[in-house]
């Protein structure tokens, strides 16, 4: 099936590994961070907040939250089946929501970085999903053509990315994650 395409990008978390995050500790811890800082998050959920805090100029205080905790569940990530299929016999990029040193450090961590051409964090790009721009960058990064480039991942904004940046999209649980 990747045979057909000039390159296959994968997404991270629930895709080729588990980041072990307790996403509802970083929720909190980030609400707090913006609270001390005269920000009331209460009700938002984690992206929502994140743009919240990019609006009010406390995007470092919040992104710093979010990271540690993306960086320490990275060191006890679970492998994911979808890494079975590395290596592939075209580039392989990533492309996630997670921050770029979390993505690079589980990758390390299961032996998969070998295998990944490039990668594009939250905080790699102005941008993140499911805005197309990381998946054109990994696409020009790869010199590859989006119309010809795979996007498998297991969200919703996932899907919205692919189909915006003009890649096929496949959901990871129908390729066996």
């Amino acid at each position: 099936m990747t045979d057909d395409y000039d390159a296959v990008v994968y997404d991270l978390d629930g895709t080729l590994v588990r980041l072990d995050v307790d996403w509802a500790t970083v929720r909190r811890e980030a609400a707090a961070a913006l609270r001390e800082r005269g920000v009331d998050a209460d009700g938002r959920d984690l992206w929502a907040m994140l743009d919240l805090a990019e609006e009010r100029g406390h995007a470092d205080a919040v992104e710093s939250v979010v990271a540690d905790h993306e960086v320490e569940g990275a060191e006890s990530s679970e492998l994911l089946t979808l890494v079975d299929e590395l290596p592939l016999s075209v580039p392989v990029g990533v492309v996630s929501l997670n921050c770029e040193s979390a993505v690079r450090r589980a990758l390390e961590l299961h032996g998969a970085d070998e295998h990944v051409d490039a990668v594009a964090g939250r905080d790699t790009l102005d941008a993140r999903k499911p805005d197309p721009t990381p998946l054109l960058w990994i696409a020009g990064e790869l010199g590859v053509d989006p119309e010809r480039s795979l996007f498998v991942g297991d969200s919703r904004s996932d899907a919205e990315a692919a189909e915006a940046a003009g890649f096929d999209f496949e959901w990871a649980s129908d390729r066996g994650a």
